[in-house]
């Protein structure tokens, strides 16, 4: 195919306020970023595993009913669908909880044929889960032999850090075979204990030349080999940060295959659909967003 693949795992994402629940959605770090793709109109599909349950016909369905394909999706049937609590705190930022086995986790069929004109996005412990390593470092091997051009959002949790030891190689990995790599200070505080910008590119440069390099509020900065970008970040008012991160990462790859290639113009992409996201309760851009951009974009 040309367009977006995206390899990364899917959960039903249930969403609470005051303790109460408010919305069910799929979701799941690149899941979220390839559906807001799809719904603006990119040629998308989904390498993930879901179970043979009700919560596995949402899943698949929700991706074609949002213009991604499911072709490759795996469906296991005697294994449950993963699910993920999040709780939104008074800033609406949430807190997770995952009820999920991820040595469950397997990645046994179809797979894309990924070309030079391909784009893929992948990221968090899916990538890097040693129980489907094999699979998904020779898929993302293939890519990058042929061309394809390569988004890795690290996107690594607190509750994995005891898991490096296994799974640092693979982190490397990826970065080596990425195009760009996006983090957060705190992600990357949690790998290498470093918490300065320039220390943080100076280890990541060793496998990939361009990071995307977030701090919450403060500025997001762009790290090159010509040196480092900074983009003020828009304060907004939230009404769920779920996906937030997600969507900047879709906003980004949806400016590059507009053919916007300053720094500047993708970031504010980026930010617009992050934007977005966090002014509902949900993990995708908005039908307004949606509409603007078939107007104005297309």
């Amino acid at each position: 195919m040309k367009g977006v693949i995206g390899i990364g795992e899917t959960v039903l994402d249930i969403l609470f306020k005051d303790d109460q629940p408010q919305k069910a959605v799929p979701g799941g770090s690149t899941f979220n970023s390839i559906v807001s793709l799809g719904r603006a109109g990119v040629p998308c599909a989904m390498v993930t595993e879901v179970g043979g349950d009700h919560i596995g016909d949402i899943i698949c369905r929700y991706l074609q009913e949002n213009g991604v394909s499911s072709e490759y999706v795996c469906r296991h049937e005697q294994v449950k669908s993963h699910i993920s609590l999040a709780f939104l705190d008074e800033n609406n930022d949430a807190q997770y909880l995952f009820y999920k086995d991820h040595a469950s986790v397997s990645l046994d069929g179809k797979l894309p044929e990924i070309g030079k004109d391909d784009v893929v996005l992948f990221g968090s412990f899916f990538a890097i889960n040693p129980v489907i390593r094999p699979v998904v470092a020779s898929l993302l091997h293939k890519a990058h032999e042929a061309g394809a051009w390569i988004y890795y959002d690290v996107n690594f949790r607190k509750n994995h850090i005891a898991d490096l030891p296994d799974v640092m190689s693979n982190i490397e990995e990826n970065m080596g075979l990425a195009n760009l790599v996006r983090g957060s200070v705190e992600d990357f505080d949690y790998l290498f204990g470093l918490h300065e910008g320039d220390a943080i590119y100076q280890r990541v440069s060793r496998h990939c030349s361009t990071l995307i390099l977030t701090d919450g509020a403060g500025p997001i900065r762009v790290f090159t080999p010509d040196g480092c970008e900074r983009f003020p970040v828009q304060a907004i008012e939230t009404v769920s940060t779920v996906g937030a991160g997600d969507n900047f990462n879709a906003g980004y790859i949806y400016a590059m295959l507009q053919g916007l290639h300053d720094q500047a113009q993708r970031i504010e992409m980026a930010q617009r659909w992050s934007q977005d996201v966090c002014r509902q309760i949900g993990n995708n851009i908005s039908d307004e967003l949606v509409e603007y951009l078939k107007r104005h974009i297309r």
